[in-house]
């Protein structure tokens, strides 16, 4: 029984008593179930009855009394119990909580996945980092986070499309053009360029590719350099990308919305819904009825169309394409786009509060020998994503990225996350998978299984360390539920970390297997299922971070 299972025989068991007359109250649509710190109290809690006490016009107890007294006919229920002012602490049958192994061993992979936010279309749109240098220090951190998240959304029933913004448009290309044509003319970058080795590689690519290049004018040169520059330095982004394990669904050109008239089609749409004005000579959003700071420009009075105007088709082009929430991941030096994000969905007549989100990612640092990091020799003033898959590789750097919540700044040691200790998370979650794995080779090893599902006496399962596992076990699908539903993949390795550290414990004082002329027991088998459940658990959660669960360390 799983703690949303037991929720519901909660909830069954007030409506029976509502049923009966005994209380009169609506019965609630959720139950909070939680595992209590203190195990003396059982192996669930429920503050139900301090809930109903107020409106069923009872004290808490005896409403407690009523839950109570229903649960206890459950065959899956041991004991219930009363504390306090009306606690209900509900142990349950050994059957009933060890059954818990086979039922994750035989769902495998589906093992937590839920229908939460099944048929919910969501565009993730993380990264985006403009196509002008390699991916930096804090694109890394989206690029872990939203490839974490997607792989949540998804097992909680949601149907989403990743998607990388490609800011192919506007000045910064242009300085990122002049760049690579200084470079490969020799002569120094302009003072407001681009710098690094990096522009020096691509210049030559560029030169090599296109003989005769240099022998053209200023200009055509310069559109040489900016086609040919985009398209290498993006194909980068991508290869890196991918080496980080990270997919995306869609590329999408900003340049394309200017191209096919979606900017001014997009400004036509909100003019309509009545927030587009005139005033100085530029064409205005009016962003301030929807909490904006000051109303936006969409067009200058000398008829430059300005990035917001492009966020804004942005935005209708995703609704467009059927998003019906639209997720944006930005940096920390992007706060003031919150409010600009969703005032355009409001403007363009949406529900600002729902159809968009914005998060907010905050700063990355990197220590070396107690010493920060601040360079990259290749780009120059910037830290890349592969310098940090060089330095700590890409399961530690997914894994550690993913594990802290964005709202916070966080700091990766090099020399914690190379070393095989405890202090490297990622090294403490997957040694717990390979020690998963080293029983398993160990009873291959010995000749002896698990044996069947039939065979499988879970009321074996009956010590402390055997149960905490368990119940350990069955927080998986609520933390997987949790984590989509707040956007936060964090969760996800923090409840890894305590699933290990629970696992460790049990591997110290439980026997998996026979030792010298013992023979192979129902216990053991038993607690082979428990060990296929735990690693099965791990091996799920690892996945969803993108991270490996290696067999051998």
């Amino acid at each position: 029984m799983t703690p949303a299972e037991l929720s519901q025989a909660v909830q069954a068991a007030v409506s029976a008593a509502v049923e009966a007359g005994e209380l009169t109250v609506a019965v609630p649509e959720q139950v909070t179930v939680e595992r209590p710190k203190n195990r003396d109290h059982g192996d669930y809690a429920t503050n139900v009855a301090l809930q109903l006490a107020k409106p069923a016009g009872m004290p808490p107890r005896a409403v407690a009394e009523l839950v109570a007294s229903r649960l206890r006919e459950l065959p899956e229920v041991d004991a219930v119990d009363i504390a306090g002012p009306g606690f209900l602490n509900i142990t349950l049958d050994a059957a009933t909580l060890g059954a818990q192994a086979r039922k994750i061993v035989e769902a495998g992979a589906e093992y937590g996945r839920n229908e939460a936010l099944k048929g919910l279309k969501i565009n993730l749109e993380f990264v985006s980092a403009n196509p002008t240098g390699p991916i930096h220090i804090g694109g890394v951190r989206w690029a872990a986070v939203g490839d974490s998240l997607a792989r949540v959304l998804k097992a909680s029933g949601a149907d989403v499309a990743t998607e990388y913004y490609l800011n192919d448009a506007g000045v910064q290309i242009s300085k990122f053009a002049a760049s690579l044509q200084a470079a490969a003319n020799g002569r120094p970058v302009p003072a407001d360029g681009y710098v690094g080795e990096y522009i020096v590689d691509i210049a030559k690519a560029i030169t090599e590719a296109v003989p005769g290049v240099l022998e053209l004018t200023e200009a055509e040169q310069l559109e040489i350099f900016r086609t040919q520059g985009l398209a290498l330095m993006v194909a980068e982004i991508q290869r890196s990308m991918t080496e980080f394990g990270v997919h995306f669904d869609t590329w999408f050109s900003e340049k394309s919305l200017h191209d096919s008239g979606a900017v001014e089609k997009a400004i036509g749409r909100l003019r309509e819904q009545g927030h587009v004005f005139d005033q100085d000579g530029a064409i205005w959003l009016r962003t301030t009825d929807f909490g904006d700071d000051k109303d936006r420009v969409l067009i200058k009075a000398d008829g430059e169309t300005t990035y917001f105007a492009a966020d804004a088709a942005y935005y209708l082009s995703k609704r467009d394409r059927g998003s019906e929430v639209s997720v944006y991941m930005l940096g920390a030096d992007h706060h003031g786009y919150v409010n600009r994000l969703k005032a355009i969905a409001a403007c363009a007549g949406d529900d600002m509060n729902r159809n968009i989100e914005v998060m907010i990612g905050q700063f990355v640092k990197m220590l070396r020998d107690g010493e920060e990091v601040r360079m990259s020799k290749r780009a120059g003033n910037i830290i890349t994503i592969d310098d940090v898959v060089d330095w700590i590789g890409v399961d530690a750097a997914r894994y550690t990225l993913a594990r802290s919540s964005t709202d916070s700044t966080i700091t990766l040691d090099i020399d914690v996350l190379t070393s095989q200790r405890n202090e490297n998370h990622v090294y403490y979650v997957q040694y717990a998978h390979t020690r998963m794995c080293g029983v398993a080779r160990k009873a291959a090893e010995l000749g002896v299984d698990k044996g069947t599902a039939e065979a499988f006496k879970p009321e074996l399962l009956s010590t402390q360390w055997e149960k905490d596992m368990l119940g350990e076990l069955s927080e998986f699908p609520r933390i997987l539920t949790k984590a989509g539903q707040l956007r936060e993949p964090h969760h996800v390795a923090r409840y890894l970390e305590d699933l290990a550290g629970v696992y460790h414990r049990l591997y110290d004082n439980c026997m998996f297997l026979p030792k010298g002329d013992e023979e192979m027991t129902d216990t053991h088998r038993a607690r082979l299922w428990l060990v296929e459940a735990t690693r099965t658990v791990l091996a799920n959660g690892l996945a969803l971070l993108g991270v490996s669960a290696p067999e051998r360390m």
